[in-house]
């Protein structure tokens, strides 16, 4: 989720840089292309203003126009030799064109005016009184272009020449693209800021999100107490870390209602079911011989009730423990389990065989720990056949230490798997078998509240392998 979160947050910032970046990059490009273009103007403007009364050189007057002034050849002169220094300075072409096109002065010599293209239209606005305002835009990836700015000449109302400058865009977009860079620079930097921004932001959104997912999580995995801490965020999320602890307070009081009244009940039907049974061996005194075996029915559907009393009593009482984990020597508690029920193991003429490391340190409640083992030997001595082997065995890995005990008897099928451990449950194919379908309930339960877990696969090649594992430290 909060990849997710930070995800969107970073798409719709960028998103927004892109959309105010374009636009400002546009902007740049045009301001730059804008102060060129006004600066050819005025360039083009000082040239009009140079422009001798008559542009032609020869002294000559043509019909109908006034005869050359005495210093418009020194005029002209000094023109060609500014666009020469002009051209030099600036790399720029410049020329004066009469209306016929002839050239007063330009530079560099032989140059004339465009007919066609960006220049041509230019000069033609030009000869019709208009001068250049918006030239095609000038990009850094346009190499081939050049920028023209025309300016007409007007005398008396009349276009007479026209001043055509037209200038390389190699500065020009070496400008733009440097400022393209800074402005990329920037943004770059304002996403760094934002991404920054977003991961704090996120942490501070989601901080009670993680403390509620921990808090679900160990109560779903049987720690019970788990609540979720004050914290920071928004506040619909604190109010949501409120509402969970009231919920989760009445869960655990509904859940102890319920293992109390198990508990009780339990308690409070043994002793009028031993009673009952005391009167059941006292009727049977008086009966008639030949009604033993109704008798030993009675007394062996007496003796199972007792049995699943005991054990609804002793589910209740681990559902309702509250160990305390601490460091135990797990191989020791194991082999000293296996040695106790080796007697058993004899009288029903099954091997039960040890095999693990001398020593392994986990993180367990030594007590839980050593019942839940209880009752998986006892289910896996109650299904083993004699003459078969039952094996316990332990395995240390990195952050878990799990004792397996693997038995030999008819195993499970996958279906099967999936129930097994669940309260009363029992296979059909096993119903002959002494046994309330508590046990393993029970060993699930205790190893849950010390936060361990219990899991079941099938052995090889037939059989059931328990599993019961332990952290290697405190769990929190």
């Amino acid at each position: 989720m909060r990849n997710r979160l930070l995800g969107i947050l970073i798409a719709l910032m960028a998103c927004v840089l892109a959309a105010l970046g374009a636009p400002l990059a546009y902007l740049i490009a045009s301001s730059e292309q804008s102060e060129v273009v006004v600066d050819r103007i005025d360039d083009a403007a000082r040239f009009a203003q140079d422009l001798p009364t008559q542009g032609r050189a020869s002294t000559t007057a043509v019909k109908g126009e006034p005869e050359p002034g005495p210093g418009d050849g020194g005029r002209l002169h000094a023109l060609t030799s500014e666009a020469a220094r002009y051209h030099e300075l600036y790399g720029a072409r410049i020329g004066v064109f009469e209306r016929d096109g002839s050239a007063v002065a330009v530079a560099p010599d032989g140059w004339r005016a465009p007919a066609d293209g960006p220049g041509g239209q230019a000069y033609r606005e030009a000869l019709a009184g208009r001068r250049s305002h918006n030239p095609p835009q000038v990009w850094p990836w346009t190499s081939d272009r050049t920028l023209t700015v025309a300016l007409p000449v007007v005398r008396d109302g009349d276009v007479v020449a026209v001043v055509l400058t037209e200038s390389p865009t190699g500065p020009l977009r070496a400008r733009i693209l440097h400022r393209w860079l800074v402005l990329a620079g920037g943004e770059a930097l304002a996403m760094m800021v934002a991404i920054l921004l977003a991961v704090r932001l996120t942490g501070w959104v989601l901080r009670p999100v993680r403390t509620l997912d921990r808090a679900t999580h160990d109560i779903a995995t049987g720690r019970l107490g788990a609540r979720v801490a004050p914290s920071g965020g928004p506040p619909e999320l604190r109010r949501l870390a409120r509402s969970f602890n009231d919920m989760a307070d009445h869960v655990v009081l509904a859940i102890d209602q319920q293992r109390a009244f198990v508990a009780d009940a339990s308690h409070q039907l043994r002793n009028p079911l031993a009673a009952l049974l005391l009167r059941v061996e006292l009727i049977g005194l008086e009966l008639p011989e030949g009604r033993e075996e109704e008798i030993a029915a009675v007394r062996e559907e007496g003796a199972r009730l007792a049995r699943v009393l005991d054990d609804l009593l002793g589910l209740a009482t681990a559902e309702g423990s509250r160990p305390e984990p601490e460091p135990v020597d797990l191989a020791e508690l194991v082999r000293t389990r296996a040695d106790a029920w080796r007697p058993l193991a004899d009288r029903r003429q099954v091997r039960l065989q040890w095999q693990g490391p001398p020593m392994a340190h986990a993180w367990a409640d030594p007590i839980g720990f050593g019942s839940a083992l209880d009752a998986v030997l006892d289910n896996a001595l109650k299904f083993s056949p004699a003459g078969s082997d039952v094996r316990v065995g332990l395995t240390i890995t990195k952050d878990e230490v799990t004792a397996t005990v693997t038995d030999a008897g008819p195993g499970l099928t996958e279906e099967e798997l999936a129930r097994v451990g669940d309260r009363f449950w029992r296979s059909s194919r096993h119903q002959n078998v002494d046994g309330s379908g508590l046990g393993l309930s029970i060993a699930r339960t205790l190893l849950l509240a010390g936060g361990g877990s219990l899991g079941f696969a099938p052995a090889e090649p037939n059989g059931l392998c328990v599993l019961l594992t332990v952290p290697r430290r405190q769990w929190s």
